[in-house]
């Protein structure tokens, strides 16, 4: 009887044995998916930080661009913005949704381009701007110098113009005042004068101004008065309005030439020292004196 009750429990406890045993493999399984679900979620999530990483470096990246060209500025600043909100997106985002981060991946690496070629643009102009400061700087030096040359040949040819024209003044030399009497013989008593002539040559000068030259003279008596005409006549020297006794035109060719002034006083002569001096309108040509007894 005892034999026959145990052989009936044998099939219930290979049962429970069965069942228990599966359960144990169910829950390790349950166990190692639990597990291999975690690793994933670490991984994703890591690999997550890892993008939103690499985001904040170019983020950084880019806020080191800059130029001196205002247009790729206003570029550059709009793919800052792009990478910020890019960033943003990505904090959102589970990091389970695998398609998304794969996609913001793609994203990254487009940004990542267009900062290369932005450098590239940004080295581009950097070289040219360099170049072109150099090219300014080399002109800036090349002006200063034309400058400095010009102000000197300027300089030269003011001073070359001024010996020219103080060169090309009408000189005159061996001036002689004498008294001649009505029958044109010299003579010093003053009570015989008839007139007072005064002589003097016109030097050479190749370069003074050829054609006709009016030579004055001022005769001043012993009194140290200008002795005239009957009626003042007048001449331009310097700027300056002087008073004439006398005067002559001469065609002046450049050569050596004499020349004579006469003049008649209406009031007569009398003792002492006589003086006269010569002027063209550019200047004195000398002087002389004469004494009538």
């Amino acid at each position: 009887m005892a034999t026959v009750a145990q052989n009936n429990n044998n099939p219930f406890k290979t049962g429970v044995l069965l069942l228990a045993a599966v359960s144990v493999i169910l829950l390790g399984v349950l166990l190692w998916i639990w597990i291999d679900r975690n690793a994933l979620i670490d991984d994703l999530t890591l690999e997550k930080d890892q993008l939103t990483q690499q985001m904040v470096n170019l983020q950084e990246d880019y806020a080191q661009l800059s130029s001196n060209n205002d247009s790729l500025n206003v570029q550059l600043d709009r793919e800052r913005m792009k990478v910020e909100e890019l960033i943003d997106r990505v904090k959102k985002t589970e990091a389970t949704n695998r398609a998304k981060i794969r996609q913001y991946e793609q994203e990254l690496g487009t940004l990542r381009a267009i900062m290369k070629h932005y450098i590239v643009q940004i080295d581009s102009l950097n070289t040219l701007n360099t170049a072109l400061r150099k090219d300014a700087a080399a002109a800036r030096k090349e002006a200063q110098k034309a400058k400095r040359e010009y102000e000197q040949l300027s300089k030269t040819t003011d001073e070359y113009a001024k010996q020219i024209e103080i060169g090309s003044v009408l000189k005159g030399r061996a001036v002689q005042l004498v008294a001649i009497n009505g029958s044109n013989k010299e003579t010093d008593r003053s009570s015989r004068v008839a007139k007072l002539r005064t002589c003097l040559h016109l030097v050479e000068n190749s370069i003074a101004e050829r054609g006709l030259r009016k030579i004055y003279i001022r005769v001043k008596g012993p009194d140290g008065i200008l002795m005239t005409g009957d009626q003042q006549q007048i001449f331009e020297m310097a700027g300056e309005q002087m008073i004439y006794s006398a005067s002559r035109e001469v065609d002046y060719q450049g050569s050596e030439v004499e020349v004579c002034i006469y003049f008649e006083s209406v009031t007569g002569y009398v003792k002492g020292v006589y003086t006269v001096d010569v002027f063209t309108s550019g200047g004195k040509l000398g002087s002389a004196d004469l004494l009538l007894r």
